[in-house]
């Protein structure tokens, strides 16, 4: 059997907002806290200013996503980020949550990941 065989394919629809994908890490279980540390480990190695951002799953696959607060230019503290992204699901917890990594020297964004999906 070809390894092509092998590849699933995720249903999703526009009807249905709890199939949709939302990037590389969504395809995989719920990111666990520790996980999700070490991806701001990274950002914060690479120098890269976290950012957050959320949208209702309705509208997850417009381009434009509301902004949490102003990106954390400069933030090292991972605990702070974190605590960002905690205080955002509790102010939205029917929403989708992104961090973002902003580099810049390449003006663009270094990372980005759904950190949070509403019920989970």
């Amino acid at each position: 059997m070809s390894k092509v065989a092998n590849i699933q394919d995720y249903r999703s629809s526009q009807d249905d907002p709890g199939s949709r994908r939302y990037g590389t890490f969504s395809y995989l279980p719920e990111m666990a806290a520790d996980r999700m540390r070490k991806q701001i480990e990274h950002m914060v190695a690479k120098g890269w200013n976290p950012a957050i951002e959320h949208v209702e799953p309705s509208r997850s696959a417009d381009n434009y996503w509301y902004m949490w607060k102003l990106p954390m230019f400069g933030e090292r503290d991972i605990d702070r980020v974190l605590a960002e992204i905690e205080e955002c699901r509790k102010a939205w917890p029917n929403h989708l949550i992104r961090l973002i990594g902003y580099d810049n020297y390449a003006q663009s964004q270094g990372a980005s990941m759904v950190v949070r999906r509403p019920g989970a």
